[in-house]
């Protein structure tokens, strides 16, 4: 296949040496759509195979790893834990595409590598995973940019995306069909909030956190909007996680990472990138299922819910009028 004109120039590290990929997808006609985008985007095509081979027997991983599980079978989570570890271990970049019945499994065995997932992605959403880990590489071409630039760069990707998007629910040939709503998207600066006012805060005596019943009153009463109004006008998934969690750990119940995406009110993979953002700002951790390390719930932080004791303690009698 020839190469297009509007083709990338081979991208390469501080070494001069061309960044490498590794693709492993069970499904032939994805792991050749991969390998296409990848060889549009300059990138080195280290190895591709299917997923069941992502063992030692494959060699030295590339310095991104794109992989494909949509199901959660015995063999499929082996192999994407095995992948996980090696991954870490190799300091590469992880991006798994998924699907929304596998998405808690795959979720709980990616617990080392600091993955990209994508739930039920259409091909977009695959090509700006992959210029944002790109981004993130430290040894790549853009790690010379100024931060203002990369984020100026990874803003232009989501309106690409944006508009690739608009384009497959038009029926544009050769793109794929999603039908899905536009993706809002999290912020990629590191969300870490007003530290000095957080300090302040926490030296404060603690209150309570309020009463299931009032969180749950106003989940709802946020929900109820969207019989009115396009629920895409009130996104906001930050907050809505927030406020599910906190009624949760009043409820003493676990939250799968699906339930929380559902919550957030955004696509699965929009939600995912939130919820990382809220961990890496310690309101927000990962636990893990003592019994059966398949699974891996997501809970309010003890500073996550002192944040949220105190601001409904600030709001008082008046709570009960948020949505």
């Amino acid at each position: 296949m020839a190469r297009p004109d509007f083709a990338y120039a081979p991208v390469c590290d501080a070494a001069g040496l061309s960044i490498s990929v590794t693709i492993l997808a069970d499904d032939d006609a994805l792991r050749s759509q991969w390998c296409e985008d990848v060889d549009l985007a300059g990138l080195e095509i280290r190895h591709f195979s299917a997923l069941s081979r992502a063992s030692s027997e494959i060699g030295p991983l590339g310095d991104i790893v794109l992989a494909d599980c949509p199901r959660d079978d015995a063999a499929s989570m082996a192999a994407l834990a095995r992948l996980d570890e090696r991954v870490a271990r190799a300091g590469a970049e992880l991006v798994v595409a998924t699907s929304r019945a596998a998405l808690d499994s795959v979720f709980a065995c990616l617990d080392q590598s600091r993955p990209h997932i994508l739930v039920d992605p259409v091909r977009s959403e695959r090509i700006v995973a992959l210029g944002r880990v790109m981004a993130r590489k430290p040894r790549a071409r853009l790690r010379d940019l100024t931060e203002e630039d990369r984020l100026s760069l990874l803003r232009l990707t989501e309106q690409v995306a944006e508009i690739a998007e608009r384009l497959e629910r038009l029926g544009t040939p050769g793109l794929g069909s999603d039908g899905g709503a536009f993706r809002f998207q999290s912020p990629e600066r590191p969300f870490k909030g007003d530290a000095s006012a957080e300090r302040a805060l926490l030296k404060r005596p603690k209150p309570p956190l309020p009463e299931a019943r009032l969180v749950r009153k106003i989940i709802h009463q946020r929900q109820a909007r969207a019989k009115y109004f396009d629920a895409e006008l009130f996104a906001d998934p930050a907050w809505d996680m927030l406020l599910d969690l906190t009624a949760a750990r009043v409820e003493h119940a676990r939250v799968s990472v699906t339930s929380l995406c559902i919550a957030s009110g955004v696509p699965p993979t929009t939600a995912l990138r939130w919820i990382g953002q809220l961990v890496d700002a310690g309101l927000f951790e990962r636990q893990q299922d003592e019994i059966d390390r398949r699974r891996a719930f997501i809970a309010l932080s003890d500073k996550g819910a002192e944040l949220m004791a105190r601001y409904f303690a600030d709001l008082g009698k008046d709570a009960a009028l948020i949505v």
